[in-house]
C-alpha cells in the first residue's frame, strides 16, 4: 500500500526536503532489512527524508525509491540523479501539515 499525494502537496514537500542533508545511503547490497528499518526509524522521527544511491549499487534511484516507498508504506516525493525523497506521515511525531 502506497501513500498517494497530490501534486500541490509534492511540490510544498519538495521545497521542505531542499535543505535536508541525506540522511540514508543505499549502497551495494541494495535494500535490505537493515535499511528498510533505518528508512521506518528515520520517518517517524522527521516524517520526510532524503537518500542517495552509492555507485556501487546495481538499482537506479528510481528503482530505490519505489521499492522503498513499497516496504515502508511511504510517498515518493521526488528523483533526482542518485538522490531522492519520501515522505511518511509519523504516527507519533506528527510536524509537517499537508493541506
Amino acid at each position: 500500500m502506497k501513500l498517494e499525494l497530490t501534486s500541490k502537496q509534492r511540490a510544498f514537500l519538495r521545497g521542505l526536503c531542499n535543505t535536508q542533508p541525506v540522511v540514508l545511503y543505499i549502497g551495494k547490497e541494495g535494500i535490505t532489512d537493515n535499511t528498510v528499518k533505518a528508512a521506518w526509524d528515520a520517518l517517524e522521527a522527521r516524517e520526510i527524508i532524503k537518500c542517495a544511491v552509492q555507485h556501487g549499487c546495481e538499482l537506479s534511484a528510481r528503482e530505490a525509491c519505489d521499492q522503498l516507498c513499497d516496504r515502508v508504506h511511504a510517498a515518493p516525493v521526488q528523483c533526482i540523479g542518485n538522490r531522492f525523497s519520501i515522505y511518511r506521515e509519523s504516527r507519533d511525531h506528527k510536524r509537517i501539515e499537508l493541506v
